[in-house]
C-alpha cells in the first residue's frame, strides 16, 4: 500500500464499502459526538468524513490535533445509512472508519480559519496566503485559472498559432505606464526594463516569418492598483498574425472568447459572434464611456439643442458657450419619490458635479419637475420623444464642458441603470471599441502624444500624419470589452519605418531618439516587413468575470498588496550595501517625516551581518 494514500479525498464511493483505504490531507474540522469523534479531511480534489468510534485507540491522538494538521489515516469504507448520508458531499455516501493514524505536520493556532467564509483583513490574507488559498472559493478561482489557461492555449493552437517566448529582460519602451528597471551589472550605469508587454518582440517575429505567435505572457508596469488592475505584474493572451485586416483579428479572437465564456460561464449568456464593433466617438456619444457595458439598455442622448435658447437658463447658457446636454433615460421612475431623486443629487454631488437635473413625466405624459417648470412644454416632449421615453418615465441631465459632461454622463447612465434594476443578470455582454485616436493631448505637458499604442498604423497612413491635423487622425486601434471591463487592447501594426518615424516625431520624439530607442525594430521594418496586427486579453480579468469577484487579487495566485507590497515574503526590500556597490548604484532616497518629529532620511540597506 503506498505510504500516503490509495485515492484522494474525493474519491470514494458507496461501491468501495468493504475496501481498507488510506487517505492524507489537512484537518478541515473536528467534531466530538460524545465518545464518538468525527474529521472532514481534506485535500486538493474533495473532502471525506473519518470516523474515530467510541473507544478506538487513536480517539486520544486526534482529540490534541488541531484543524489544519496534516494526517495519514488508514481504515475500512463503510457506507453511510439514511439520514447520515450527506448529499452536499461527492463522498457523502460512505466514511472511513479509521484504524490507524500517522500525523505527518502538526498545525499551530491558525491567524485565520479555513473552514467557514468569515471575513478577514486584506493584509492578513496576503500575509498568509499559502492559508487563505486552502479555502474553498480562493481554490476554486486557482483552478478556474488553470482551466482558462489551459483551454486558451488549446484554442489558439487549434487556430493555427505557435507558442514563443519572448525575453523578460528588454530595453525601455513607451507602453504608457512606468517600467520596472534592472541595473545590469556588467554594464554599470545602465539597465534593463522588465516588458509591459512584448510588443516588439511580438512584431519581430511577424518579419522574421512565423506568421502567427502566440504566449501566456507575463507583463509588469509599474502603476497603481484598482479592483481590475493588478500592481506589478499580470498575464496576457498575446498574439500576432500577419498579413490580416483588423476584421482577420476580430474572426480570430471572437470565437476564442466567445468559447472561453461559455465553456467556464456555468450557463451564463454570451454574445454570439460577431461582436459588435463601436467607433469610440460613438461610445462616448452613446454611452459616455468607451469601455460600455452593454447589458445596460440605456442610450444618451445629446439633447444641447433643445435647451439652446430655451427658458431654462442654466442650460441655454451651457449650449450658447459650446457646452454641451447629455440626456440620460430613467424609464419607470416618474412614479418614483422625491427622495429617489434626492439621493442620486446627493450622490451626483459626491462625483464632484453640482448636481443632478430631471424631469418627470406624469400619467399623462406631462413633464414635471424644477427644469420643466421652466422648459418650454414643446422642448420637454422633443426630449421625452428623443429619449424614446413615455407616460410614468424620467429623464437625467449631465451637463457642461464637453469632456467632462459625456464622462459624467456615462457614470449617470450606470448609476440609474442599477438603481432601477436595468443591468442584465447572468450574462456576459461583448463588444469592440473601434477608431482610436492616434493622438491627444497630454494633461500634464499640454504637448501631443499617443493615446493608444504608439507602434499603430494611423488611418491614412502617412498621407494623414502630414497632412491632417493630429488630433483629427484615427488609428487601426480596437479594444474588447466585456461587462464594462476592458479586457484587450490590439491593433493594425506600422510596418513602414517611414511612417513610424513621422509618426513619432508627431508626439514630440525627434528622428534621431527614434532611431537611438527603437532601431532594431525600425530597422527590421527596413529589410521587408509584412502587415501585422494583433491584440493581448488580459489572463486575469478574464478569470475576474468569470469568477464573479470584485476583485483581481481573488483570482491571482500570490498578488501584491494595493500598496505593491508583498507581505508574505517582505518585497520590495532594502539590499546590502555590497550589492549596491556590485550594481555601481549609490541611493539618494527623500526625507520622511516621523511621527511628531523631524524629516529623517530612510535607511538606504540594513546592517550588513558577518558571518565571522
Amino acid at each position: 500500500m503506498h505510504p500516503y494514500r490509495t485515492h484522494s479525498c474525493a474519491a470514494l464511493r458507496g461501491t468501495d464499502a468493504g475496501q481498507t483505504a488510506r487517505l492524507s490531507g489537512w484537518v478541515h474540522s473536528k467534531r466530538d459526538h460524545g465518545g464518538l469523534l468525527f474529521i472532514d479531511l481534506r485535500d486538493h480534489h474533495g473532502i471525506t468524513q473519518i470516523v474515530f468510534p467510541a473507544g478506538s485507540d487513536l480517539l486520544a491522538s486526534v482529540e490534541k490535533l488541531r484543524v489544519e494538521s496534516v494526517i495519514t489515516v488508514t481504515g475500512e469504507v463503510v457506507r453511510r445509512e439514511g439520514a447520515t448520508v450527506n448529499p452536499k458531499l461527492a463522498t457523502g455516501e460512505i466514511e472511513l472508519r479509521a484504524k490507524t493514524l500517522e500525523v505527518q505536520s502538526a498545525s499551530d493556532v491558525l491567524p485565520l480559519q479555513v473552514a467557514g467564509t468569515e471575513s478577514y483583513p486584506e493584509e492578513l490574507r496576503l500575509r498568509y496566503r499559502y492559508i487563505d488559498l486552502r479555502r474553498d472559493k480562493l481554490h476554486r478561482n486557482m483552478m478556474l485559472r488553470a482551466g482558462v489557461i489551459a483551454s486558451l492555449r488549446a484554442r489558439m493552437i487549434a487556430q493555427g498559432f505557435t507558442e514563443f517566448q519572448t525575453p523578460i529582460l528588454t530595453a525601455s519602451s513607451p507602453e504608457g505606464a512606468r517600467d520596472f528597471l534592472v541595473p545590469a551589472r556588467l554594464h554599470p550605469g545602465r539597465f534593463y526594463a522588465l516588458p509591459q508587454a512584448p510588443q516588439q518582440f511580438k512584431q519581430l517575429a511577424m518579419i522574421a516569418g512565423f506568421d502567427r505567435y502566440f504566449q501566456i505572457a507575463p507583463c509588469f508596469r509599474d502603476e497603481a492598483a484598482r479592483a481590475d488592475r493588478s500592481p506589478g505584474e499580470f498575464y496576457q493572451l498575446d498574439f500576432e498574425m500577419s498579413f490580416v485586416t483588423q476584421e482577420d483579428v476580430f474572426a480570430t479572437l471572437e470565437p476564442v472568447m466567445a468559447g472561453i465564456f461559455e465553456e467556464f460561464g456555468q450557463g451564463r449568456a454570451v454574445s454570439p459572434a460577431p461582436f459588435p464593433r463601436i467607433p469610440y466617438d460613438q461610445a462616448l456619444k452613446l454611452y459616455g464611456s468607451d469601455k460600455p457595458d452593454l447589458r445596460n439598455p440605456l442610450v444618451i442622448t445629446d439633447v444641447t439643442a433643445r435647451f439652446a435658447g430655451s427658458g431654462f437658463g442654466l442650460f441655454a447658457r451651457i449650449a450658447a458657450s459650446g457646452g454641451t446636454v447629455r440626456a440620460i433615460p430613467a424609464p419607470g421612475a416618474g412614479g418614483r419619490p422625491r427622495s429617489f431623486f434626492d439621493k442620486l443629487n446627493e450622490w451626483a454631488r459626491s462625483e464632484g458635479a453640482g448636481g443632478l437635473g430631471y424631469i418627470t413625466f406624469d400619467e399623462q405624459g406631462a413633464a414635471q419637475g424644477p427644469i420643466a417648470r421652466n422648459l418650454e412644454p414643446d422642448r420637454a416632449l422633443a426630449i421625452r420623444e428623443a429619449c424614446g421615453l413615455g407616460a410614468g418615465d424620467a429623464v437625467f441631465f449631465a451637463a457642461g464642458a464637453a469632456a467632462e459632461a459625456v464622462k459624467f454622463a456615462g457614470l449617470v447612465r450606470t448609476r440609474i441603470a442599477t438603481e432601477l434594476d436595468l443591468v442584465e443578470k447572468e450574462a456576459f455582454r461583448f463588444c469592440w471599441i473601434t477608431d482610436f485616436p492616434m493622438y491627444e493631448v497630454n494633461e500634464e505637458t499640454g504637448q501631443v502624444d499617443f493615446s493608444h499604442n504608439p507602434f499603430s498604423m494611423p488611418q491614412g497612413g502617412l498621407e494623414a500624419l502630414n497632412n491632417h491635423d493630429p488630433l483629427t487622425i484615427k488609428a487601426y486601434q480596437y479594444d474588447i470589452v466585456c461587462n464594462g471591463i476592458e479586457l484587450s487592447s490590439g491593433a493594425i501594426r506600422n510596418h513602414l519605418p517611414e511612417v513610424m518615424i513621422r509618426a513619432f516625431q508627431i508626439a514630440g520624439y525627434p528622428e534621431s531618439e527614434v532611431e537611438a530607442r527603437f532601431g532594431g525594430m525600425l530597422n527590421a521594418f527596413r529589410y521587408g516587413a509584412p502587415p501585422h496586427g494583433g491584440s493581448a486579453p488580459g489572463v486575469d480579468r478574464i478569470v475576474m468575470l468569470l469568477a464573479d469577484e470584485p476583485n483581481i487579487r481573488e483570482v491571482i495566485l500570490f498578488p501584491l498588496n494595493q500598496q505593491g507590497e508583498d507581505p508574505m515574503m517582505g518585497a520590495p526590500a532594502p539590499v546590502e550595501a555590497k550589492r549596491l556597490k556590485e550594481l555601481s548604484l549609490q541611493l539618494d532616497l527623500p526625507p520622511v517625516k516621523t511621527v511628531g518629529g523631524p524629516l529623517r532620511s530612510v535607511p538606504q540597506a540594513p546592517p550588513e551581518i558577518s558571518g565571522r
